[in-house]
C-alpha cells in the first residue's frame, strides 16, 4: 500500500484517459470549408474542450460523401450510413459557458463566438479543420462571476454584430466586419449595461438589414433600500386612503414597481436592445411583459424571409412576441367577447398521466429557415417531448402573425439544445447519457399528430371566468400562470416509440458517472475492466469499459492445420473509385499452401489459381498498379513463381540454398537466403516480367524483411527494412543507383527482431515521415521514425511491451489511413494522429489472441482484417459501426470500448460481494467455490416504482401504440415532404442528398434494426406530491456479461442510497449486503419519514435473501462501510457502529455532533475517514477498551466532499463538488494522544477546537469537473497503481505517481515552459485555471503537457532545447509515461 504514497510519489501527473462526454452547448453551421452543404456541429464540453464534428453521409459500398453527392451511379444500391466524424478538438483549459455561430458579412463560412471564464470574448475560425483564434479581447475579470459577461452569447443573423452578456447587469456588443484583406475585424465593445437586471436568455433578432437588435429575457429587481422605502410609502398611502375613505374593493395598494405583476417582487420582460450602426451606440429600444415562467428564446426569420419576432418558451405555453404586434384575432365564435386577448400564445400538448397541478417547462427552442419564406421551429420540454411549431401569417401583410400551431413530433432524450441540419437530420446533445443524431421521416405532421393551436388557447381564456378584482392584463397573466387551466383544454397524448424520426448515429457519453470500480472480474481477460455507473432516469446504464478497440467478428472457419502465415492478394480488375478489393486469401502451412477465392462466397482454389500448393508460401502479392496486368508473384522456399495471364514462370534458388524469408509489394520483391544473402527483383513496367536487379550479402542471417508499401502516385518504395539475427535492424535503399545500399541501422540490445514493417504515418498523398515498426522476440514492439530523404532512423525509438509472445507486425488500413497490426499474446493496432501533429496512438483489440494477420477488403467489408488463431481463419472488422466509432489516433483520447447494461433507475452505488457456491449433490466444504458478484442500488426522486407504473398503465418502452406508430410511419409519411424541409437556394445539393436518402428510406422495411432505431427513453409519470421515490437493488454477475441475477424492488417511496459488503464476525465471515434506505425523503426542505439499514445474504450466488431491517434515527443513511467485523453507518450527523443481531442490528457505540452530514465512509484497521457533506474529512479512531469512537483530526479547509479513496492508513484522496482533488495526510504522531488510557484528561481539554490536530494537504489540483468516484488500481496486470477517478460529466482520468526524481524535474520544467508557450484560446492562464479554488500543489497538468505535440515544430524545438533534449526524446517521454499506465 505504500507504492502510491511514498516520498517520490507525492508528485503526481494528471493523465486524461477519456474526455468528458457531457456537452454544455452546441451550434450547427459550415465552419471548415465554403463547400455548399457541408454541415458541421461545434460543441463545447465540460472540461474546456471544443469539438468540431462533421456530418458524414457515406455509402457502405463507397466512400464518404461528406454531406454532398459524389455523382457516382455505381453505388446507388448501397446502404446509406450517417455518422459524426470528429474533425478537430481544441483544448482551452477554461470553463466554457456559451457558444454561437456567426457568418460575418462577406464570408462563406461560419465562425464561432465563445464565452468562457477567461474574461475575454473569443472568435475562433476552423478553416480547413484547423482551429485559429481570430480575436480574444479582454473585457473583465476572470472567473464565472454573475456580473462578468460570458454566460450568454448571441449573434446578429446577418453577421454584423455579437452580444455577450453576464447573468446580471453587464452586456457588451461587438461590431463585426471585414478589412480590405477579407479578415474578420472586431471593434471595441459597446456597453448595454442595466443595473439590477438578471438575464435568463439572449438571442439575436432577425429584422433584415435594419439596425441589429438583440432580444433579452430579463428581470429587473429593486435595490434593497429602494424596496424598503417603496414599501413604507405604500403603507403610508394606504393609511391616508383609509382615513379619507378612498380605499375600494379594487384598490390593493400594490404597484408593479413594488411587488411585480405577480406579487413576488419582479416582472419578467422581453427587451429589445438596438445597435445603431450609424451612431455606434446601443440602447434599450422596447420591452414587454412575458409569461412569468419564460426561460428560453428563439428568433423568427425576418426581412423577406418571415415576420421576425421571438418565440418565448415557458411553462405549458409557447408565445410569439414582437415589437408593434397587434392583438391576435379572436377565434371563431368569440367575435363579440368582452375580454380582448393581447397575447399570441399556444399551449403545448400534455402527457396523459401528468398531474394537472404541475406545469411542463419548455427548455429549448430552435428555428430552421427554409427557402420561399418558409420556416418552422422545434421545441423540447423538460420531459423530452419535442414539438413542432408553425406560424401562420396574414395574407395581406406577411409581417403579421395570425395563428400559431404546436404539434407533437416525438419523444427524445432530454437535450440541452436542438440542432437541425439542412440534410433532414436532428442532432440532440443530451443533458445526460448518449448524444443522438436522428433522421427525419416526416415533418408535415399537422394533420396526424396531437395538435394545439393559439385559437384553442385564446378560446379557453375567453371562456374563463372574469375576476372583478383584476385588470384585463392581470387577468390574462393569471390565467396563463395556472397549470390547471392548461390541463383543462390542452390535448393529451401517450408517448410511444419514434414515429417521425429514427436514430442513425449515437455519440457515446458516460455522463453522469456516479461510481467507478476497477478489476478483472470477467475471469478470462488479461487486463482489468472499468465498471462505471452512468446515466440518470430512463437513460441509466451500467457500463463495462475495456481499454482497446471493439472488434466485430464477421466470419470464422476451420482450417486443416495450424497455419504459419496468411496473405491477401489484390484483384487488379476490381478497381472501383480508386480502390481495389482482394481476390485471394492465401494461407501458408508448414508444407502446403491453401488458396481461397474471395467473391460472394469464399471458395477453395486448386491448381487453376496458378499457385504452387505443395510448398509453404513466404510472401505473395499482386503485381502492377491495376492496369498493366502484372499478375501475381508467389515466393516459396525453393524460388519465386510469377503467375501472369494464365502462364507461370519461375526463378529457382541457385544450388542447395533455401529462401528463409521474403517480402513483396506491387512492383518489388526482396528475398533473403540462408546465410544472409539478399536478392532484389523488380517488375519491368514495359514487359510485365520480373527482373533480378541486385544482390547483397548483409553478413548476418536475416529473420525478417519488409519492402514497404508503394506510395500513391509512385512506382516503388524507396526503402526496405531488414531484421537480422545479430539483434540489428538495417534500412536499405531501393532507389535506382543505390540498390540495397545500407542507409542506417539500429541495435536492439539482447533481443532479436521477429518481424519488421515500414508504413507512412500520413496520407499517401503527403510526404510525411516513414515509421519503422519492429516486433521483438521478447514480446515488445519498437517504433522509430525514418527520414524519407536520407533514410536515417530516429535516435529515440519508442518501445512498448505488448505481451508474452513474439510480436508479428503487418500493415492494415483503419478509417482510410495506414495503420499497423501487432500480434502478441494480445492483438494491438497503432497509427499516427489524423492531424499529423499529435502523438502516435496504440491500443489493444478486445479480442482473442491472434497468430497471423493482414488487411482484407471486398465489397462487403471495406476495411477488415483476415487473421488466424490456432487452426481457424477469421475475418474481423474494427469497431461496431463499420469503423465509424473508432477513436484511435483521432485525438488524445485513449481507445475504450464499452458494453452497456440498461438499468431501471439512476444508479447510486455499487459494491463487490463474495458468494459461496455449492455443487449440487455434494456437501463437503471442498466442493464449495467462491463467486464474485456486484450489487447495485438504484433510486430516482419524483418517480414511481415499477409496480405503480404498471398499475397506472405506463409503459417505458413506448410499445403501447406500436401498431399505430407503424401505420403512421408508412411509406407515405416517411418521405420528408419537399416543401416541408425545403431549404434556401444555397443548398440545392443538400435537397438532392435528402431525396436520395428518402428513396433509400422508402425501400427499408420495419425490421428489427428499424425498431431498435425507433426505441427512445421515456420518463415515467411525474408524481403530484413530493417525497415519491422509485428504487431497487440489483445483483449482477460480472463473469457472465453482467447479466442481472435478481432485481428487488424497494417498498413504496423507499430509496436505496448506499450499499456495502460487510462480514460480521458473529456470522463466520460470510459476505452480506448492507443497504441504506430512506423513506419519503424530500430535497427542499431536506426531511424524511424514516431510515433503515437492510441486510441481505447471497444464496448460492444467484439471489438475495432478506435477513432483517433495522430502523435508525438521526437522519438519512448515506454511507456504510465494513469496520472490524461490524458495520459502521453514517446517519445524518452521526456515525454509529452496529453488531449483527438475530432480528435487527445492535447499536454498540456512536459519535455524534459531526458538522453537517456524513457523505462518505472508509475504514482501515481501527481507523475511519469520514467525509462530511460540507466540512471535509474527519479522522476517527476506535477505542476498543472504552468502546467509543474518538475524533483524532480534521481538515482545516471546508471541502464539500463527494467521494474519497484511502491510499494508506494515514492518507486519503478526496474530491469535492467544486471539481478539486486533494490528498490529505494525518500528521506524524497526531493520533498518539487521541486515546486516553489513564482517564485523567480533562473533558474540556479534548473538546477545544484548537486542540484537534489538522490534516496536512499533500496535493491539490483543480480538475474542472465534479469528481464523483475514485479508486486506487492498476489498469494493466502487474502494473503500478494509480488513482483512477471519474467525473459527473463522464471524464475518466488517472493521477499517476512519479517513480523517479528525473521524471519530476522533466515534467515540472515542461509544464513551466508550456504555461507560456501553449495557446490560450479563451485567454485563461493554465496555472490559474488549475488553482481555481486553492493553489495547485504537487500535481503536473498532463493535459497541458500533451499540448506539446500540437505545437508547431519551431516551438517544439525551442522547448526541447531548453530541456536539453531533442523533439523526438520529448515525444518519446510523453508516450512512455502514458504507455506505462496502460
Amino acid at each position: 500500500m505504500t507504492s502510491v504514497t511514498s516520498a517520490a510519489a507525492m508528485k503526481l501527473l494528471d493523465v486524461r484517459l477519456k474526455h468528458a462526454g457531457s456537452i454544455v452547448s452546441s451550434a450547427i453551421g459550415e465552419f471548415t470549408s465554403s463547400t455548399a452543404g457541408l454541415q458541421e456541429i461545434v460543441c463545447i464540453r465540460a472540461g474546456g474542450t471544443i469539438d468540431l464534428y462533421r456530418i458524414v453521409i457515406s455509402q457502405v459500398g463507397g466512400g464518404d460523401k461528406a454531406n454532398v453527392d459524389n455523382g457516382d451511379d455505381d453505388d446507388d444500391d448501397d446502404e446509406v450510413q450517417t455518422t459524426l466524424k470528429l474533425i478537430t478538438r481544441l483544448e482551452t483549459r477554461s470553463v466554457l459557458r456559451s457558444i454561437c455561430s456567426v457568418r460575418v458579412s462577406g464570408g462563406k463560412r461560419d465562425v464561432v463566438v465563445v464565452g468562457a471564464d477567461g474574461g475575454c470574448c473569443s472568435i475562433i475560425d476552423f478553416e480547413n479543420g484547423v482551429a485559429k483564434v481570430l480575436h480574444c479581447p479582454a473585457f473583465g475579470k476572470v472567473g464565472c462571476r454573475r456580473d462578468t459577461p460570458g454566460q450568454y452569447v448571441a449573434s446578429d443573423p446577418r453577421g454584423r454584430a455579437a452580444m455577450i452578456a453576464s447573468v446580471e447587469k453587464r452586456k457588451l456588443v461587438y461590431v463585426l466586419n471585414r478589412d480590405a484583406a477579407g479578415e474578420v475585424t472586431l471593434a471595441s465593445p459597446l456597453e448595454a449595461h442595466r443595473p439590477r437586471t438578471v438575464v435568463f436568455d439572449l438571442v439575436g433578432v432577425d429584422n433584415g438589414y435594419d439596425n441589429p437588435i438583440f432580444a433579452s429575457l430579463e428581470v429587473q429587481y429593486l435595490d434593497h433600500e429602494d424596496a424598503v422605502l417603496s414599501e413604507k410609502k405604500r403603507i403610508s398611502d394606504l393609511k391616508i386612503k383609509e382615513e379619507n375613505g378612498q380605499v375600494g374593493s379594487n384598490d390593493s395598494g400594490k404597484t408593479d414597481a413594488t411587488l411585480g405583476r405577480y406579487g413576488d417582487g419582479f416582472t419578467k420582460q422581453l427587451a429589445y436592445y438596438e445597435l445603431d450602426l450609424g451612431l455606434n451606440h446601443v440602447s434599450r429600444r422596447w420591452a414587454t411583459t412575458t409569461h412569468r415562467t419564460a426561460c428560453c428564446l428563439a428568433a423568427i426569420p425576418g426581412g423577406a424571409d418571415g415576420p421576425s419576432g421571438v418565440l418565448v418558451g415557458g411553462e405549458d405555453y409557447i408565445e410569439y412576441v414582437h415589437e408593434g404586434m397587434t392583438p391576435p384575432p379572436l377565434p371563431p365564435g368569440f367575435e363579440g367577447a368582452k375580454k380582448i386577448p393581447r397575447r399570441l400564445i399556444s399551449a403545448i400538448p400534455r402527457r396523459e398521466l401528468h398531474p394537472s397541478s404541475k406545469g411542463i417547462l419548455i427548455t429549448t427552442i430552435t428555428v430552421l429557415r427554409q427557402k420561399k419564406g418558409k420556416f418552422f421551429a422545434l421545441a423540447q420540454s423538460e420531459l423530452g417531448d419535442v414539438y413542432k411549431i408553425t406560424l401562420q401569417v396574414s395574407k395581406e401583410d406577411k409581417s403579421v402573425v395570425t395563428k400559431m400551431t404546436v404539434c407533437l413530433l416525438d419523444t427524445l432524450p432530454i437535450g440541452i439544445g436542438l440542432n437541425i441540419s439542412k440534410l433532414a437530420l436532428l442532432f440532440v446533445p443530451a443533458e445526460f447519457g448518449d448524444h443522438c443524431l436522428y433522421q427525419f421521416d416526416a415533418i408535415d405532421i399537422e394533420g396526424s399528430a396531437v395538435t394545439c393551436t393559439s385559437e384553442q388557447t385564446i378560446a379557453a381564456y375567453l371562456k374563463g371566468e372574469s375576476r372583478a378584482s383584476s385588470s384585463e392584463d392581470d387577468e390574462e397573466d393569471l390565467f396563463y400562470a395556472s397549470p390547471e387551466n392548461a390541463a383543462e383544454f390542452a390535448p393529451t397524448f401517450r408517448p410511444t416509440i419514434l414515429r417521425n424520426l429514427h436514430k442513425v448515429f449515437t455519440l457515446d457519453s458516460l455522463a453522469p458517472v456516479t461510481s467507478i470500480l476497477v478489476g478483472e472480474l470477467a475471469g478470462n481477460e488479461v487486463s482489468p475492466q472499468l465498471y462505471a455507473l452512468c446515466g440518470r432516469g430512463p437513460t441509466s446504464s451500467f457500463r463495462i469499459l475495456r481499454h482497446g478497440l471493439s472488434i466485430t467478428e464477421l466470419a470464422v472457419s476451420e482450417l486443416p492445420g495450424i497455419p504459419g502465415a496468411v496473405f491477401n492478394v489484390r484483384d487488379e480488375k476490381s478497381g472501383k473509385n480508386g480502390k481495389f478489393y482482394d481476390r485471394y486469401i492465401v494461407v501458408s502451412f508448414a508444407d502446403a499452401t491453401l488458396v481461397l477465392s474471395v467473391g460472394e462466397t469464399v471458395e477453395e482454389m486448386g491448381k487453376e489459381s496458378g499457385f504452387l500448393t505443395t510448398e509453404p508460401t513466404l510472401a505473395c502479392s499482386a503485381l502492377g498498379n491495376g492496369d498493366k496486368g502484372g499478375g501475381i508473384c508467389q515466393v516459396y522456399p525453393g524460388g519465386v513463381r510469377h503467375i501472369q495471364r494464365g502462364s507461370v514462370s519461375q526463378w529457382h534458388v541457385p544450388g542447395i540454398k533455401k529462401i528463409e524469408c521474403a517480402s513483396a509489394n506491387e512492383s518489388q520483391i526482396l528475398i533473403a537466403l540462408v546465410g544472409g544473402e539478399l536478392i532484389y527483383f523488380e517488375l519491368d513496367p514495359l514487359s510485365g516480367n520480373l527482373m533480378e536487379a541486385a544482390t547483397r550479402d548483409v553478413g548476418a542471417d536475416v529473420c525478417s524483411l519488409d519492402v514497404g508499401a508503394v506510395p500513391k502516385g509512385k512506382s516503388r518504395s524507396l526503402f526496405a527494412a531488414v531484421g537480422c539475427r545479430d539483434s540489428t535492424v538495417r534500412l536499405l535503399s531501393l532507389a535506382p543507383g543505390s540498390l540495397l545500399e545500407q542507409k542506417s541501422s539500429t541495435a536492439l540490445g539482447t533481443t532479436r527482431p521477429h518481424s519488421v514493417a515500414l508504413s507512412n504515418d500520413l496520407d499517401s498523398d503527403t510526404t510525411g515521415e516513414i515509421t519503422l515498426s519492429v516486433g521483438l522476440d521478447d514480446g515488445s514492439a519498437l517504433r522509430a521514425g525514418v527520414d524519407p530523404i536520407t533514410g536515417a532512423i530516429s535516435t529515440s525509438p519508442s518501445r512498448r511491451f505488448l505481451g508474452a509472445r513474439p510480436v508479428a507486425v503487418s500493415r492494415v488500413t483503419l478509417q482510410g489511413s495506414p495503420a499497423t497490426l501487432l500480434l502478441s499474446s494480445r492483438p494491438w493496432i497503432g497509427r499516427g494522429s489524423s492531424s499529423g501533429k499529435g502523438r502516435h496512438a496504440m491500443a489493444p483489440m478486445s479480442y482473442a489472441p491472434l497468430d497471423h494477420g493482414c488487411s482484407f477488403s471486398n465489397e462487403a467489408v471495406k476495411e477488415g482484417i483476415v487473421a488466424t488463431s490456432g487452426n481457424t481463419l477469421r475475418i474481423l472488422s474494427v469497431g461496431d459501426n463499420g469503423g465509424s466509432d473508432v477513436v484511435l489516433g483521432a485525438e488524445d483520447d485513449e481507445a475504450f470500448n464499452s458494453n452497456r447494461v440498461a438499468l431501471r433507475y439512476t444508479p447510486r452505488q455499487m459494491c463487490l460481494l463474495s458468494a459461496k457456491i455449492s455443487t449440487p449433490g455434494t456437501s463437503s466444504a471442498a466442493a464449495q467455490s467462491r463467486k464474485i458478484l456486484l450489487a447495485l442500488v438504484e433510486s430516482d426522486y419524483n418517480d414511481f416504482g415499477e409496480e405503480e407504473k404498471k398499475t397506472m398503465g405506463f409503459d417505458g418502452t413506448g410499445q403501447l401504440n406500436k401498431s399505430s406508430s407503424k401505420k403512421k410511419t408508412g411509406d407515405s409519411n416517411r418521405d420528408v415532404d419537399d416543401e416541408a424541409m425545403d431549404l434556401d437556394d444555397e443548398s440545392d445539393d443538400e435537397n438532392t442528398n435528402m431525396e436520395e436518402k428518402k428513396e433509400v428510406g422508402d425501400d427499408d422495411e420495419e425490421d428489427e434494426e428499424d425498431n431498435e432505431a425507433r426505441v427512445t427513453p421515456i420518463r415515467g409519470p411525474f408524481p403530484s406530491e413530493p417525497g415519491r421515490w422509485g428504487s431497487c437493488v440489483r445483483l449482477v454477475d460480472p463473469a457472465d456479461g453482467c447479466t442481472t441475477l435478481e432485481c428487488i424492488e424497494m417498498n413504496r417511496n423507499e430509496a436505496a442510497l448506499c450499499c456495502a459488503s460487510v462480514r460480521f464476525h458473529s456470522r463466520g465471515g460470510e459476505s452480506l449486503l448492507a443497504v441504506g434506505t430512506t423513506t419519503g425523503m424530500t430535497m427542499n426542505p431536506l426531511c424524511h419519514n424514516s431510515s433503515h439499514v437492510i441486510l441481505y445474504r447471497v444464496v448460492n450466488g444467484e439471489r438475495l435473501q432478506l435477513l432483517h431491517r433495522t430502523q435508525v434515527d438521526d437522519g438519512p443513511v448515506l454511507s456504510l462501510v465494513h469496520f472490524q467485523g461490524r458495520l459502521l453507518v453514517g446517519i445524518g450527523k452521526t456515525v454509529r457502529l452496529y453488531e449483527m443481531g438475530k432480528r435487527q442490528l445492535l447499536k454498540k457505540c456512536e459519535l455524534r455532533g459531526l458538522p453537517t452530514m456524513v457523505k462518505t465512509l472508509q475504514a482501515a484497521g481501527d481507523r475511519a475517514f469520514i467525509g462530511d457533506m460540507m466540512q471535509s474529512i474527519q479522522y476517527v479512531r476506535y477505542d476498543a477498551t472504552a468502546n467509543r469512537l474518538v475524533l483524532v483530526a480534521k481538515d482545516r479547509s471546508p471541502r464539500p466532499i463527494t467521494c474519497q479513496e484511502l491510499l494508506d492508513l494515514n492518507t486519503v484522496a478526496v474530491g469535492d463538488k467544486f471539481g478539486n482533488i486533494s490528498i490529505l495526510r494525518l500528521p506524524r504522531g497526531a493520533d498518539v494522544g487521541a486515546i486516553d488510557v489513564t482517564g485523567t484528561r480533562a473533558l474540556w481539554d479534548s473538546s477545544r477546537e484548537d486542540a484537534t490536530p489538522k490534516l496536512e494537504t499533500l496535493c491539490n489540483y483543480h480538475i474542472g469537473e465534479v469528481v464523483t468516484g475514485m479508486t486506487r488500481a492498476s489498469l494493466v496486470a502487474g502494473g503500478a497503481e494509480s488513482l483512477i477517478y471519474v467525473t459527473v460529466t463522464g471524464r475518466v482520468g488517472a493521477l499517476v505517481p512519479f517513480s523517479s526524481r528525473e521524471d519530476v524535474e522533466f515534467y515540472s520544467a515542461l509544464e513551466g515552459f508550456l504555461r507560456t508557450e501553449a495557446p490560450r484560446p479563451t485567454g485563461r492562464e493554465p496555472q490559474a485555471y488549475r488553482s481555481y479554488y486553492s493553489p495547485v500543489k504537487h500535481v503536473i497538468d498532463g493535459d497541458l503537457c500533451d499540448a506539446y505535440s500540437q505545437l508547431p515544430y519551431e516551438q517544439k524545438q525551442k522547448i526541447a532545447e531548453r530541456l536539453d533534449r531533442s523533439v523526438g526524446e520529448v515525444m518519446k517521454k510523453l508516450e512512455d509515461t502514458r504507455n506505462a499506465l496502460l
